[in-house]
């Protein structure tokens, strides 16, 4: 790797580590990009550079979480060898994830806010598709496997990641203790709708 291409990797990861830090603490919509270029050390021009805007910059934290969720799933995913047990499996990830990573409360406002440019609504229709995608493929497997009932994987991805936008939003006002039995209980409940009678 050249020496300006390591300095750029450099810059940006300076950047959105700043950025991680100040939005986790204080939120997405009170961490302005001042805030970032103090705690940064980089100019507001050198951050437009790498971002193009403060909601560029939150949309690839997002991505950075997505691919490090990814990667942990992928290390145990083995441990679990049918579909009905990797979306047990998926859904217990996603529920400690909830406990205990800030970034859930800050997509709440970002997704929230009222003026998103096109290109990160865009942007957050890939993210979300990457999501379906993920989704589509282990229900492909279920039915593949006569685990589930045949049917429309597309659409039961939708369904399923609605059901877990739901539960994200219901794990603010429930008793930390049972949010982990709310996820398990939620893929109880979608299981009875596709497992074969």
């Amino acid at each position: 790797m050249n020496k300006k291409l390591q300095q750029t990797l450099e810059t940006k990861r300076r950047i959105t580590d700043a950025a991680k830090t100040l939005i986790f603490n204080k939120g997405y919509k009170a961490t302005s990009i001042e805030d970032i270029v103090e705690a940064s050390g980089s100019s507001k021009g050198n951050i437009y550079y790498h971002f193009k805007s403060k909601e560029g910059l939150f949309l690839h934290i997002i991505e950075e979480w997505d691919e490090e969720w990814e990667q942990r799933w992928k290390e145990k995913e083995h441990l679990y060898p049918t579909a009905t047990d990797k979306l047990y499996g998926m859904f217990d990830q996603l529920a400690l994830d909830e406990l205990n990573h800030p970034i859930s409360k800050a997509i709440d406002e970002f997704v929230n806010s009222e003026d998103l440019a096109e290109d990160v609504k865009s942007k957050m229709a890939e993210i979300f598709a990457s999501h379906f995608a993920f989704n589509k493929e282990l229900l492909q497997q279920g039915i593949a496997a006569g685990e589930f009932a045949p049917g429309d994987a597309e659409t039961l991805s939708v369904v399923l990641e609605s059901l877990l936008a739901g539960l994200s939003q219901t794990t603010r006002v429930v008793n930390i203790e049972d949010v982990q039995r709310l996820y398990h209980d939620a893929v109880t409940v979608f299981l009875r709708g596709i497992t074969p009678r």
